[in-house]
């Protein structure tokens, strides 16, 4: 059924209409013809548009994701699968990179709770 405007399109995808029209001009979404001057979008441009905004939330690029919809239309699972497993990796590094920098933030305000005498660590650890 294509019924949805293109505003109503971007509210079922919780997205603005601008990005829309940008994941349009991307080619992650196609552009409906105009009927009665009216481009009108249905259940699989909704679900493309939530899968698209889902795949962005994991952290996969929009070129990944395009890769992802053409994979999708092939069933090349391994090739999906490789790429899931890549961009876990990558999150695995940055959960790394962040529980290493609370931890040493978490010192640093330790620190200075202690030292009055002092200068603030958290000040001087920053200073170039």
């Amino acid at each position: 059924m294509n019924a949805l405007t293109i505003s109503k399109l971007a509210n079922e995808g919780n997205v603005g209409v601008e990005t829309v029209r940008y994941y349009q001009r991307r080619g992650l979404l196609n552009e409906p013809s105009r009927n009665a001057g009216i481009r009108r979008y249905g259940d699989e441009d909704v679900r493309r548009l939530r899968f698209i905004r889902a795949a962005q939330a994991a952290g996969f690029t929009l070129e990944e994701i395009n890769v992802l919809l053409n994979l999708d239309t092939i069933d090349d699972r391994r090739q999906v699968r490789e790429m899931a497993e890549a961009r876990i990796a990558i999150l695995d590094a940055k959960i790394a990179e962040m529980q290493a920098a609370r931890a040493a933030l978490s010192r640093l305000a330790t620190e200075c709770k202690r030292s009055k005498a002092q200068a603030c660590p958290i000040i001087t650890a920053f200073e170039l």
